[in-house]
């Protein structure tokens, strides 16, 4: 998988609420649904007033300017950086591919029960991302499992996991390991070649989770945030 797939399988699966193209910048307003969804990123050339441009669009919106930058976007690092833009939550995607994974028969359904809005709601995924997995147009569902629960969705031949959640008292109990198992089987059957994930570099559990299952880093990106 190319960083410039895993980009596409990322923006597919966890979609903002709208795009608009400023320039060489994208805007995204992600109606409330975090970071990912609601950052801009460049998509071609730009100096200086393209960013001041997008800057002024985001302030109107009534929220600090934020953007995504991605592995090889060094010259827009460092132009914000002299901006005073914060780095914020620098994130791998990591992917491996199917025929590599122990895959399981996954408990899957669509929409999501009361019981798994319940438990990513216990880890602080609310009513603003279970819409953005509502958005997404392609194939989904929710893995469920007693401990825990977790949301695939596929896009092309990349299926994508986000939102897996595992309660705290069922912890370091095998969860996290079956949810992947589930989605691993739940890939295969909707035709994917590749399973692939964004993990913050600050979520060493998780990582080391992924990384004892196969997962190699596939391209990275952060944040940048404006002063207030």
């Amino acid at each position: 998988m190319t960083p410039e797939a895993g980009f596409a399988a990322l923006a597919a699966t966890w979609p903002a609420h709208a795009l608009r193209d400023l320039g060489p910048v994208r805007l995204r307003d992600g109606a409330g649904g975090g970071s990912r969804v609601s950052a801009a990123t460049l998509e071609g050339p730009f100096g200086l007033p393209e960013i001041e441009a997008a800057e002024t669009a985001m302030r109107a919106e009534g929220r600090a300017p934020l953007f995504m930058v991605r592995a090889g976007e060094a010259r827009l690092d460092a132009a914000l950086a002299a901006r005073g833009y914060a780095v914020l939550d620098p994130t791998l995607i990591l992917a491996a591919p199917l025929s590599a994974l122990d895959g399981i028969t996954p408990n899957a359904n669509w929409p999501p029960s009361p019981a798994q809005i319940a438990i990513w709601a216990d880890g602080g995924i609310g009513p603003a991302r279970n819409a953005v997995m509502a958005r997404v147009a392609g194939t989904r569902a929710v893995l469920s499992h007693p401990g825990g629960c977790a949301f695939v969705a596929n896009h092309g031949e990349i299926a994508m996991l986000h939102a897996l959640e595992v309660l705290v008292p069922m912890r370091r109990r095998g969860v996290g390991r079956a949810l992947m198992a589930m989605a691993a089987g739940w890939a295969r059957a909707e035709g994917a070649r590749v399973l692939a994930l964004a993990v913050t570099r600050a979520n060493g559990s998780a990582r080391s989770l992924y990384a004892g299952l196969g997962y190699g880093e596939v391209t990275s990106y952060h944040y940048r945030r404006a002063p207030a």
